[in-house]
């Protein structure tokens, strides 16, 4: 029985929520029990966001996080906020192209991901947060590959349906990456 929780962190507008949701829904369809919990301040951009995901075999207690497994920095401030809270033996995966410090700790494994500067060069500049959501599925074995379309479906409204196709660039440009 494995649990896994993740924190999602970033600016208003760079996608924290909807890579939550997104990876809510993926444990959903492989029939695991989950937990999402949005936070973000009163700017609807440019503010802080972030969410809580807990994904699990076993039933969840409380949707509250305070020692991730997985942190996911889209931003500086949220590395600086959040590094020292990853248990020992997580995983912390952080935007490089806006995060130029290393992490400090050394029982963490780091994931370096310049997901702004991928997604700008492929057209997709909204889409960092799907990029990172790929590498995640990669290497945290939080959920599966397998079944991606089905999970992205439901989190993409009928009114950005013509938006399914980049998300799913996204999601394989971050898993493919070495």
């Amino acid at each position: 029985m494995k649990t896994y929780r993740i924190l999602i962190a970033g600016f208003g507008g760079q996608g924290v929520l909807f890579a939550g949701k997104f990876l809510a829904y993926k444990g959903l369809c492989e029939d695991k029990q989950v937990s999402w919990l949005p936070s973000y301040g009163p700017e609807m951009r440019g503010g802080t966001a972030n969410c809580s995901v807990i994904i699990s075999d076993e039933l969840i207690g409380s949707p509250i996080i305070t020692t991730p497994d997985i942190l996911v920095a889209m931003n500086l401030p949220s590395l600086d906020k959040y590094e020292q809270s990853v248990v020992p033996g997580g995983q912390i995966y952080l935007d490089s192209t806006l995060i130029a410090r290393d992490v400090t700790r050394t029982d963490v494994s780091v994931y370096r991901v310049p997901a702004t500067q991928m997604a700008s060069d492929s057209g997709l500049t909204t889409l960092a947060n799907m990029i990172m959501v790929g590498k995640i599925l990669k290497e945290s074995g939080a959920c599966a590959y397998e079944g991606l379309e089905a999970a992205l479906k439901k989190v993409v409204s009928a009114r950005h349906a013509d938006l399914y196709d980049a998300n799913l660039k996204a999601v394989n440009m971050g898993f493919n990456l070495e």
